[in-house]
């Protein structure tokens, strides 16, 4: 027995883009523009999220499309969210006689098909974000601004009416205990 397989008429996928895009353009803005630092990433995000959609073989067999659209914006929020961390988090760096490996390996392993790595890189979030509960509040917030929202010193100094100086000293005291209170973990990591 073949398959049949049917292809829908250009103009009639064309129609249900366009109307897709004018029920839920402003929808998935307002949902994604909080969760971003800007204005143009939320619009990036949004693009990536209709030319994937565009690029659906198969429109007319989604059940719920507005579903399917907010699940994929917040993939392409987590994916960005993802891409930042990796690149601020590259000052943690654990070096010894074999070689160095960095926090953002861990916290990003492909943990798809092995739920050891899984458990293994959510214990290291875990004592991440712990560490950063014990930083006094003002050292958290210059960390957390700058290493994980991606902010600039200068952004974030502006936003808290302090010289940038301060906000540096901050940020590098945070940066010193994270390094501490992550050595342990480091450690368990090479035994």
């Amino acid at each position: 027995m073949e398959l049949e397989v049917t292809y829908m008429p250009q103009h009639e996928r064309e129609s249900i883009i366009a109307q897709t895009v004018k029920n839920y353009g402003g929808k998935l803005m307002s949902f994604i523009r909080p969760k971003v630092r800007n204005t143009e990433d939320a619009e990036d995000i949004l693009q990536e999220v209709w030319y994937q959609f565009s690029n659906l073989t198969n429109i007319d067999d989604i059940a719920n499309v507005g579903g399917w659209l907010f699940r994929v914006s917040n993939n392409k929020i987590i994916d960005k969210y993802r891409k930042k961390t990796t690149e601020n988090l590259e000052d943690f760096v654990y070096e010894d006689d074999d070689g160095s490996f960095s926090i953002k390996d861990i916290l990003l392993l492909d943990d798809s098909e092995n739920p050891e790595l899984l458990l293994f890189r959510d214990e290291v979030w875990k004592q991440l974000f712990t560490a950063l509960e014990e930083l006094p509040e003002k050292q958290r917030i210059a960390f957390v601004h700058t290493e994980i929202e991606g902010k600039k010193l200068q952004e974030v100094a502006d936003e808290q009416g302090e010289n940038i100086k301060t906000i540096i000293s901050r940020k590098n005291y945070a940066m010193k205990h994270l390094r501490n209170r992550m050595a342990g973990l480091y450690k368990d990591l090479k035994e």
